[in-house]
């Protein structure tokens, strides 16, 4: 081997035990990275450590801070107290009296409240009762309403019509009983015959049988009979009975049937009511008083007072005097037509009044399907009775013996000019 050749081999072929050229240059990297890396971890231990420090400093630093706050509290607080010491016992007085103010004020507050939570309660349980009975009265309307209404029905429905049998049963008992309370009824008219019956009679329109019988008697002493009243002065003749009312239309129709009584009947009153409705002024109602009671003829007098109670006494639903005659004819015998009519007109003048009847006086009143529409308390009741049942005189000045009662008294003045004509 040349010298140029094991140079060669020196500078190129390495022993086993050389490491290559790059892997050293690792080797070496590594251990330099190593070698740094334990240099690293004293500097981050030095560092935590400093952090450390730092935060213990801060956290030191603040309860220090704290501390003295805390002092300077204490101190404030304590100046304060001394100051509050230092004052005034009036300034004391009057911190005191603020404090009593508001503690009365408190307390006033408190009540209040407690007052308004009262009051609250109350009105509200005020207002549950008034619903409680606002639900029980609407309920209770609601009952009277449904039953007010059953009435109604029970009024609107039409009753059943009475038989003829069971209405001419009821007149008869009222009948029975009106005769005997009114065992004296009679005409309330005086007269001595039939003419002075009729004139008397035809003076009663629009005016009462006491008027009618105050005036009559001057009246039948100048004119006593149908001659001489149809000569009478028509003028005198009116102021003979002005008191009656309507005297110039009374004062015709007395000399026009006066004529005719002298005319056409030879100066008598006639017997029946075909030839007495043909009489000046003279009705069926007329014709029927002069026939019952100067004749003895039987016969309804359907006055106003008969009309009335017999309606009131559903006897009949008519209005029309003639109706009224036929249907109460149908109901009594005949032989108690007058006498009814009588009783009928004693018991409407006396106690079943048209305004206010005295149903606790009625001595009927068990039989009368109306009792109840007048005054119903007896004591109240008797005040209302009228004439002999009242204590008071009658209409008649010259009354039938078994009359009860006391005479009218004559008009002031007419009952001496009578007995000096007479």
């Amino acid at each position: 081997m040349s010298e140029h050749q094991a140079a060669r081999s020196t500078t190129t072929g390495r022993t086993a035990k050389e490491p290559a050229p790059g892997a050293t240059a690792a080797r070496t990297a590594g251990s330099k990275k190593a070698a740094g890396s334990k240099k690293a971890t004293p500097e981050k231990a030095a560092a935590k450590r400093a952090a450390t420090q730092t935060a213990s400093t801060k956290s030191a630093a603040t309860k220090k801070a704290a501390t003295a706050k805390k002092t300077t509290a204490e101190k404030t607080a304590k100046k304060t107290a001394k100051k509050t010491a230092e004052k005034t016992p009036a300034t004391k007085a009057a911190a005191e009296k603020s404090s009593a103010t508001k503690t009365t004020a408190a307390k006033t507050a408190a009540k209040k409240t407690a007052a308004k939570k009262t009051t609250a309660k109350k009105t509200a349980a005020a207002k549950t009762a008034t619903k409680t009975a606002a639900k029980k009265t609407a309920a209770k309307g609601a009952a009277g309403a449904k039953k007010a209404t059953a009435a109604k029905q029970a009024a609107g429905a039409k009753p059943k019509p009475e038989s003829q049998e069971s209405k001419a049963e009821r007149a008869a008992r009222i009948n029975d009983a009106l005769a005997e309370v009114y065992y004296y009824a009679h005409p309330e008219l005086d007269f001595e015959n039939p003419f002075e019956l009729l004139v008397a009679t035809v003076l009663s329109a629009q005016t009462t049988d006491l008027r009618v019988n105050q005036t009559t008697p001057a009246l039948f002493a100048k004119y006593p009979t149908p001659e001489d009243m149809a000569a009478a002065d028509p003028e005198e003749l009116e102021e003979l009975i002005r008191p009656t009312g309507f005297f110039r239309s009374k004062a015709k129709s007395l000399l026009g049937l006066s004529a005719a009584l002298r005319d056409d009947f030879g100066g008598t009153v006639p017997g029946t009511v075909e030839e007495l409705v043909k009489l000046p002024g003279v009705g069926r109602k007329t014709a029927f008083v002069v026939l019952g009671n100067a004749f003895g003829v039987p016969g309804l007098t359907v006055d106003t007072h008969f009309g009335r109670l017999v309606r009131r006494w559903k006897l009949t639903e008519q209005t029309d005097a003639v109706k009224v005659e036929q249907e109460i004819d149908d109901l009594l015998p005949e032989s108690e037509w007058t006498m009814f009519s009588h009783r009928t007109i004693f018991h409407g003048r006396r106690i079943c009044h048209s305004r206010k009847p005295a149903c606790g006086a009625c001595p009927i009143a068990e039989l009368c399907p109306s009792y109840g529409e007048g005054e119903t308390d007896p004591e109240k009741a008797k005040k209302l009775l009228k004439y002999e049942m009242g204590g008071q005189p009658g209409q008649r000045l010259k009354p039938p013996a078994d009359y009860p009662g006391r005479p009218a008294p004559p008009l002031p003045g007419r009952d001496q000019a009578a007995g000096a004509a007479r």
